[in-house]
């Protein structure tokens, strides 16, 4: 999952950044509205976290620019504004959720989680065969037994999970589990695939390679 944040706090972004990514995320962050606008153009995202008081372009105007081109892209509002009339106009503009500064990480994390599940339209456990996998924990298990993912592995499984069936690239695996400034390869997704797949095949569960397009996780027979 691909987060933009955008936010002219370096501090609050930072932070943000640092704890999304050690939760598996891949992080992308914009200091103004007009990065962000631009960015939002450019890089198929799963989540935007917006600060109102951006500059150069409002995080409202960022908010009315994306909407204008249809984009369902869930919103997570994070202002200093905390005046019913604040909250209001966001949401009226559509915003998915708002929250006001200080905020608690954890809590922040929880709602991330919430909207990217929401828009991927799923439910809070998935299940592939023996493989459960809880997105509100991020945990997946085969048989009741936790399986040891590293993070890049937790965010591969994820995506693959959310397009069980269909066909998913390298170069759409590369976009969703990196963020800006990250030198990850179509061989280290390769690398990464080879040691996920070892770990799920003794339940059954079978990423198919198809050869010089991407990956599929199969779904079970008896679905």
């Amino acid at each position: 999952m691909r987060i933009l944040i955008a936010e002219d706090d370096a501090i609050i972004a930072d932070g943000l950044s640092r704890s999304l990514r050690q939760a598996g995320y891949a992080v992308d962050w914009a200091a103004n509205g007009l990065d962000a606008d631009t960015a939002l153009l450019t890089v198929s995202y799963d989540l935007l976290i917006l600060d109102l008081g951006l500059p150069k372009l409002s995080g409202l105007d960022v908010l009315k620019r994306l909407r204008s081109r249809n984009s369902q892209l869930p919103v997570l509002i994070l202002t200093a504004l905390d005046g019913t009339h604040d909250r209001v106009k966001g949401l009226d503009l559509g915003a998915d959720d708002y929250m006001v500064k200080p905020f608690e990480l954890a809590e922040l994390e929880a709602r991330v989680r919430a909207l990217t599940r929401r828009s991927a339209g799923t439910a809070p456990t998935i299940q592939c065969g023996a493989l459960s996998y809880d997105q509100v924990g991020r945990v997946a298990q085969i048989d009741g037994a936790s399986l040891d993912l590293s993070a890049r592995e937790v965010g591969l499984l994820e995506v693959l999970l959310t397009r069980m069936g269909r066909l998913v690239s390298k170069d759409q695996l590369v976009d969703h589990l990196c963020g800006w400034g990250e030198e990850v390869s179509h061989n280290a997704i390769e690398v990464y695939v080879h040691r996920l797949r070892k770990k799920l095949e003794p339940g059954g569960v079978k990423i198919a390679t198809v050869r010089g397009l991407g990956y599929c996780l199969e779904r079970p027979q008896t679905e």
